[in-house]
């Protein structure tokens, strides 16, 4: 029919405004993981690496789509497991949105890395297209992990309602403090950090030297 077409256009382009919108604008209560929940176990393909495939997000073995093997499980070159993080010492872990969106806060998270030792620093970028996302990895010289979520899943079950959503993780998976919504001074990412690991250490975690 007649018209059916630029109607249909208008319509794609209101839905993709609405949706992008909907991740992007901090909703009320919308403010990531709260301090003293565990953060979400995730396993998924590293942005680097030559795993394909959507995450895994399974608590237990059979857990229907979100995966047949529990997530913290699911190990090996190429992923990005966030078990296997936490389980090394503090994590620091920024979400953001596709490649091209807030990729400064990686740049501080790797000039800070050497500072603080033990501290493990990690992104996961939210349906990113993986040649984009390696490029982002190569010319801001990332050293730390950068996973890739294709599908999205990740944004619901960390309430992401922001970029970037940075979030302060205890050994063991805990959250630690609230997360920042948006990229700090940093000045400020640095005192959040020293704040992490001053809270660890009471809780019984050894820095290495």
């Amino acid at each position: 029919m007649k018209g059916a077409a630029p109607v249909a256009v208008v319509g794609l382009v209101l839905l993709v405004f609405i949706t992008l919108n909907t991740v992007l604008t901090a909703p009320r209560g919308a403010d990531g993981i709260a301090p003293g929940e565990r953060v979400p176990p995730f396993a998924l393909p590293l942005a680097t690496g030559n795993v394909r495939g959507d995450a895994n997000i399974a608590t237990h073995a059979n857990d229907g789509s979100a995966g047949r093997r529990p997530a913290c499980s699911v190990r090996g070159v190429g992923l990005m497991n966030v078990c296997e993080l936490y389980e090394r010492g503090p994590l620091v872990l920024a979400l953001i949105v596709d490649s091209g969106s807030c990729p400064g806060v990686l740049d501080d998270m790797q000039a800070l890395a050497h500072a603080f030792p033990g501290v493990g620093m990690a992104s996961v970028v939210i349906q990113g297209e993986r040649a984009a996302v390696r490029r982002l990895v190569v010319s801001h010289g990332l050293r730390f992990p950068v996973g890739l979520d294709r599908d999205g899943v990740l944004a619901q079950l960390f309430k992401v309602s922001s970029c970037p959503q940075v979030s302060f993780v205890y050994p063991g998976g805990v959250v630690q403090s609230k997360a920042l919504l948006k990229r700090p001074a940093r000045g400020v990412l640095r005192a959040r950090i020293a704040a992490l690991v001053a809270a660890a250490k009471a809780r019984g975690w050894r820095q290495p030297a």
